[in-house]
């Protein structure tokens, strides 16, 4: 896809954006007066995250589109059963941090889904080239990025749990849903050597560790 930025400014010089985006987003979360500016414009930072990674996917065809397109309409509607029904992830409900909702869930649940899942297969496909390993290594990533997730959400206005206590079942659900995402990634052959796919996961992942480091230890 030979939109902006790609084919126009130099991938190395699209990581350092990235880099000083999330920089500037830490910094803004981290200081009160910007805290709940910096919550309202959430929804655009995952957009332009998604919007980089989709840009610079290799190659479409209509298998790519299609699977795409089950992983994040199939991550929306399991949120959404499970966020009415306590099934699947646990007693949770949506704060307005992430936007315009559909049975009070989210419409960009369905972006994080397919983001994630991209970005995790991406990454465990540069730490090993053995598909066994990748299906254990990218839903752990999953995880990882969830358990810090799961402690800065009701802060952030994204969602909060009943009793303010993440059930371990959300992670293993976590673990199972992205396993399932992954391996039909896998199993349909796309290829996510993007470019830019591990270090949006690393942004987005620091970005979250840094903001729970410091309000944990000042806050």
């Amino acid at each position: 896809m030979n939109v902006y930025p790609k084919n126009r400014l130099p991938v190395v010089e699209v990581r350092k954006f990235i880099i000083t985006f999330y920089i500037i987003g830490a910094l803004g979360f981290l200081i009160p007066c910007s805290r709940e500016f910096f919550i309202t414009i959430t929804p655009l930072a995952l957009l332009l995250s998604t919007y980089l990674l989709v840009v610079y996917h290799k190659r479409y065809t209509r298998r790519d589109v299609l699977i795409f397109a089950t992983i994040a309409v199939s991550g929306f509607f399991l949120e959404a059963f499970g966020v009415n029904t306590g099934i699947i992830f646990g007693h949770y409900r949506y704060g307005h941090a992430l936007g315009l909702k559909l049975f009070h869930t989210p419409l960009l649940i369905a972006l994080n889904w397919l983001f994630l899942t991209y970005t995790a297969t991406s990454v465990s496909e540069r730490i090993t080239n053995k598909t066994a390993l990748q299906l254990v290594i990218a839903p752990a990533l999953m995880v990882m990025y969830d358990l810090i997730l799961e402690q800065l959400a009701p802060r952030m206005q994204m969602w909060s749990w009943m009793g303010q206590v993440v059930p371990v079942g959300n992670y293993l659900a976590w673990w199972v849903v992205g396993l399932l995402f992954i391996s039909l990634i896998k199993i349909s052959g796309i290829d996510t050597r993007n470019p830019l796919a591990p270090i949006l996961f690393v942004s987005q992942f620091l970005f979250l560790a840094v903001i729970f480091v410091v309000l944990s230890l000042f806050q």
